[in-house]
């Protein structure tokens, strides 16, 4: 009786979560006469396509979704190669003062961004990377990377030194021993931090939103923000902006939520 008492209560638990983004998707596909007649909760009559039409025309959403997409692989990609290199050094070549330069990621870590603004806004200007792509990249792989150093560090201080001696035996360097024996055994943390640094970042709008001031180089979460205000923005195609919004990051969720759950679960193992 308890194990189905649990399970229903789950189930309300999942409905409860899912019940806004049900809303936005039902609302998303009204048109603005249904939605002011039968109210947010009310199901369409039909299949209504001008509101998502609208808003992707209205703010070349194409383009904007191209620019998250840039931003966050690569940021995905840098933030995860250079926590390996940063946390070989910290976890596994033990270098002097590790713990210090850990508090100093953590304390990283900790830091709004808010803080970061004017730094790094100056700091644009001088270098010529203001309203870049670039630096925003830049600097979300310096953000990401010192939270998967911090990680990555635990995880490789307590990676098997025999292994790492046998190599070291057989003639293979340092390097040759992190490529082909650390980051292939690691590859389940990895890709759980992969994984993560991508949906951070493409859910990141203060600083793209300070850094990115032209139209062509805005993130989605900028656009969908800005466009907010917009008087012509009715209820319909804010659901429209919404639903376009979340579903390219749960559609890489649901690709990857394999190689996640793998991840998390060999790590609970360990």
């Amino acid at each position: 009786m308890r194990r189905y008492s649990l399970l229903a209560a789950l189930i309300v638990l999942a409905f409860v979560m899912l019940f806004p983004f049900l809303l936005v998707g039902v609302n998303a596909f009204k048109s603005p006469a249904e939605y002011s007649s039968g109210g947010p909760l009310a199901l369409p009559d039909g299949i209504y396509l001008d509101g998502i039409v609208d808003f992707w025309n209205r703010v070349d959403f194409a383009r904007k979704l191209w620019n998250s997409l840039l931003i966050s692989g690569c940021v995905a990609v840098g933030a995860v190669a250079l926590s390996v290199l940063n946390a070989y050094a910290l976890g596994i070549g033990r270098v002097r003062g590790r713990l210090w330069i850990l508090v100093v990621f953590l304390v990283a870590n900790t830091l709004p961004q808010e803080a970061l603004v004017y730094p790094l806004y100056y700091l644009a200007k001088q270098v010529g990377l203001y309203d870049s792509r670039l630096f925003v990249i830049l600097i979300f792989t310096v953000i990401q990377a010192a939270f998967g150093t911090y990680l990555l560090s635990a995880v490789l201080g307590r990676f098997p030194a025999e292994i790492l001696e046998a190599a070291a035996i057989d003639g293979a360097s340092k390097w040759r021993a992190l490529w082909r024996i650390v980051v292939p055994i690691s590859r389940p943390t990895l890709s759980v931090l992969l994984i993560f640094f991508f949906i951070w970042t493409w859910n990141e709008f203060f600083l793209p939103l300070v850094f990115l001031i032209s139209n062509d180089n805005q993130t989605v979460p900028v656009a969908l923000g800005v466009l907010q205000g917009d008087r012509l923005m009715d209820a319909t195609m804010s659901s429209a902006s919404a639903l376009l919004g979340i579903v390219p990051a749960v559609v890489f969720f649901l690709i990857f939520q394999r190689t996640l759950t793998r991840g998390i679960t060999v790590g609970a193992i360990k």
